[in-house]
């Protein structure tokens, strides 16, 4: 529960505000932004149309480049394009591989470390002996580039990891991706005689097949050794939480937990061909080939069972081929069924034969497709889009044909969705087409009907000025904020601790200025001004950049980049000022953070000028008539985000009122940031928020690396991305991970002096207690976890090894309205040595 604060008291009159005080609301009739932007259709281009290329199957880049990309041709050559800006083909490397079918040279993916140590790893079928047989082998080997020409790759380096022997050439899987978390993730099929032929689906004990693979090439400590297998080698560890680790029984077989594949992730595959991760969320999907009928994408979690042989998709499989009797039947609870799965025939536009998989979208230029999973088939040559947000999934819809798709990937420079075309061994580039429809967007700042003064940012009737308590962090820049309900009848619906929900066609505008010496306001430059729009989609949003001291022009799709020379207490420096994409617009104004960050109950808690009178902006907007109900609560029992530099509030709430400022449209359940799984919500305590010593989603290479790791900056995931800045790296660890090129000081200066404060890990040995060691008779609690007002239990003992349930409680109390709590010792003045806890309730 959140109690009253000390704020800034108005005298109020008969509890409404004097009318002279009373913001006064008026229709707006000048804005001109459509519901919308124009929409526009799709097409595959030839990406790269001086590079010939042989049955091309699939792309990838080494991490951190943006200028080099690799192609896999199936028949052995691995090929490296380079200066993609003026394309040239050179084999990387080639390869002896069976070739026929499906088989070949299938998957390549680059170490994380990579611009160090040189490691890249192929997926090949290989002629080899093995104790099961001589043949035709899955193999996963380790390879190194050269030391003296990064375009050449060292063919006697191979360290092979895995190789299976397989009987037949089809249904190879064969993709390879390092995820977030260092390991190395690869997919294998179900060997290849129809209708589960060769029994190899939902079987963990036996081969590598049916699967998706991960493994620790790294070796890491802690990790285990893989259980005795033909195919199997000691140059890889299992992760020790790989979900079939010690497992002895599956689906009402029981075995020896040292028969079991422990590499599996996941299972229930027929021919995953390909896979891939969503960058933001870290959502595993794959595209599983189907048999006579469905084919399928799932979004598989560790552990997962994706239903192979005993469905086709969502449809049992066994009633499908009744003649068939090596298919499944009495499926097990708990399978994952497909986000979506498509026929063979049927509806043209939404059928195909054979899935190729895909990617999300999170690239620049086409900000309609932002977050979608785009995908494709082989059979039909179909180029879909689906979008799914963790909960929901919203059905594919076709957008464009591509020549006989293999494989999809990304361009590294901007993350442009290209496709391997086998039918006409081209690289394909998916790019807008010719076909345009709805309203054009106002094409300058003077023709939004925003302002009715563009030297003096004068605003148009019915568009109200309004602040923040905690700014989200813009490299410097001042800003000025604006926003309009245009019609009267419209309204915002108030939520005290959550989102506000607002009416479509609500608009917010922010605009921005520098000094270009730094502390001299006369020498603001203006930068650009920024418009979110509401919608029946959520929202859309545009920015236009000054191009002179009296109007600004449309900044295009892609946004653009700005070099600013800042003066810095006499010293030059130049700055990169970064004007967004309207994809990057998408990727921070969220569901999750209410669309319109910042214009919720803690930041709007505060005191503006109306004119000559300053009163309360919730008061003031209720006042208004701007709430679709009246909202009765005393402001002053609101929660309010306390500034990085307002010392009269805890470190702890001032670093949590900067993570909710900056990270909750994205770090909370449900949201874009969901693997890393802590929340920044401001509502949510720290000790449920799963920072101190939350597990990151990648801990940069050290196990001892924690979210937050009390007493150690240098250990603190957190801290280490604030302080970071390498956009356009990939992958990027900087956050945030959009626009900004300077480090914010005093916010990672807040962050090390609250990590430092904070008592050693050990001792919080349980959630939702903290744990204080106290010598003498006077204390002061620094809110630990102190939200004003906020309530806790309490408990003493003399042996911190004490159980809990013996502590003693002494009292229930709240942190003062600055999160702190004065304790004097209440038992025995003068006894050299208490323990306390503090429970919060």
């Amino acid at each position: 529960m959140i109690f009253p604060r000390l704020v800034g008291i108005l005298v109020f009159v008969g509890g409404v505000l004097p009318a002279v005080a009373q913001l006064q609301r008026v229709a707006n009739t000048s804005l001109n932004l459509p519901p919308v932007p124009p929409q526009f259709g799709y097409a595959v281009n030839n990406a790269f149309p001086s590079v010939t290329l042989g049955r091309p199957v699939c792309i990838t880049s080494p991490p951190q480049e943006t200028n080099r990309l690799f192609i896999l041709e199936q028949t052995g050559a691995l090929v490296v394009i380079t200066n993609l800006a003026a394309p040239t083909r050179t084999v990387f490397m080639s390869l002896g591989v069976l070739s026929d079918g499906e088989s070949g040279l299938l998957g390549m993916a680059f170490h994380p470390g990579y611009a160090t140590n040189g490691f890249f790893y192929i997926f090949s079928s290989r002629q080899m002996t093995t104790t099961p047989g001589t043949g035709r082998h899955e193999v996963i080997s380790r390879f190194q580039v050269t030391s003296t020409n990064a375009n050449v790759a060292l063919t006697n380096s191979e360290q092979i990891l895995i190789r299976q022997y397989d009987r037949a050439n089809n249904h190879n899987g064969g993709d390879l991706h390092f995820g977030a978390d260092g390991y190395l993730y690869a997919s294998v099929g179900d060997e290849g005689a129809q209708y589960n032929g060769d029994h190899n689906a939902q079987v963990i004990t036996n081969n590598f097949f049916s699967a998706i693979l991960r493994i620790d090439v790294d070796k890491r400590p802690g990790n285990l050794l893989p259980n005795p297998h033909p195919a199997s080698t000691t140059n890889y560890f299992i992760p020790a939480d790989n979900p079939f680790v010690g497992v002895t029984n599956f689906n009402g077989h029981f075995f020896n937990a040292t028969n079991v594949r422990t590499e599996f992730y996941s299972i229930g595959f027929r021919n995953p061909w390909r896979f891939s991760f969503d960058p933001l969320t870290g959502f595993l999907y794959v595209g599983d080939v189907g048999q006579d009928l469905y084919e399928e994408v799932d979004v598989v979690p560790k552990g997962g069972n994706c239903g192979w042989a005993y469905y086709e998709g969502t449809h049992l499989a066994a009633p499908l081929y009744p003649s068939q009797n090596t298919l499944l039947t009495n499926p097990p609870p708990g399978l994952i069924f497909p986000l979506q799965d498509y026929p063979h025939s049927g509806t043209a536009g939404y059928t195909g034969n054979a899935v190729i998989g895909g990617v999300v979208y999170r690239g620049n230029r086409i900000s309609q497709l932002y977050g979608a999973y785009v995908f494709t088939d082989n059979g039909s040559g179909n180029v879909w889009m689906l979008r799914y947000d963790g909960s929901n999934t919203v059905p594919f819809q076709p957008i464009t044909t591509a020549a006989g798709p293999s494989a999809i990937g990304v361009d590294p420079r901007n993350s442009d969705v290209l496709i391997c075309q086998l039918n006409n061994n081209q690289i394909g580039r998916l790019d807008y087409n010719s076909t345009v429809t709805g309203t054009p967007l106002p094409p300058t700042l003077a023709d939004t009907g925003a302002f009715t003064n563009l030297t003096t940012l004068d605003v148009a009737p019915g568009i109200v000025a309004y602040d923040i308590n905690v700014p989200f962090w813009s490299d410097n820049a001042v800003k000025s904020r604006w926003f309009s309900l245009p019609k009267t009848n419209l309204a915002v619906t108030f939520n005290a601790t959550g989102n506000w929900s607002f009416p479509t066609s609500s608009v917010w505008i922010k605009h921005f200025e520098i000094e270009l010496t730094n502390g001299v306001a006369s020498s603001r430059k203006r930068l650009e001004t920024r418009f979110i729009v509401r919608n029946t989609n959520g929202v859309y949003g545009i920015t236009y950049r000054w191009d002179s001291p009296t109007n600004a022009t449309l900044v295009p799709e892609a946004g653009t980049n700005d070099t600013l020379v800042i003066n810095d207490g006499g010293t030059l420096r130049t700055q990169v000022w970064h004007y967004p994409s309207r994809s990057e617009c998408l990727a921070c104004h969220t569901p999750q953070g209410g669309y319109a960050l910042g214009f919720n109950t803690p930041q709007l808690n505060r005191d503006l000028a109306y004119g000559a009178v300053t009163a309360n902006e919730i008061s003031a907007l209720n006042a208004a008539g701007y709430f679709a109900s009246p909202v009765t609560n005393d402001v002053h029992s609101l929660l309010a985000l306390a500034a990085a530099t307002n010392t009269a509030y805890s470190l702890e709430f001032r670093a949590r009122s900067f993570l909710a400022a900056n990270c909750a449209q994205c770090h909370q359940p449900g949201g874009a940031a969901q693997r890393a799984s802590w929340d920044a919500r401001i509502t949510t305590p720290t000790a449920s928020a799963n920072l101190i010593p939350g597990t990151p989603a990648n801990n940069l290479g050290s196990s001892n690396n924690f979210i937050i790791t009390p007493q150690s900056p240098v250990n603190s995931i957190l801290l280490t991305r604030m302080a970071t800045r390498d956009l356009g790296n990939l992958p990027s660890i900087q956050m945030p991970p959009l626009d900004s090129m300077l480090v914010d000081t005093g916010a990672t200066q807040l962050f090390t002096n609250w990590i430092n404060s904070l008592p050693p890990a050990g001792l919080a040995d349980m959630p939702g207690f903290n744990v204080a060691t106290v010598y003498g008779t006077n204390v002061i609690f620094h809110g630990t976890n102190g939200w004003p007002g906020q309530y806790f239990s309490l408990l003493t003992a003399t042996n911190l090894a004490m159980p809990v349930g013996q502590w003693r409680p002494i009292s229930t109390n709240p942190f003062d309205p600055l999160g702190n709590f004065n304790l004097t010792n209440p038992l025995n003045p003068g006894t050299p040595l208490f323990f306390y806890r503090l429970q919060l309730q």
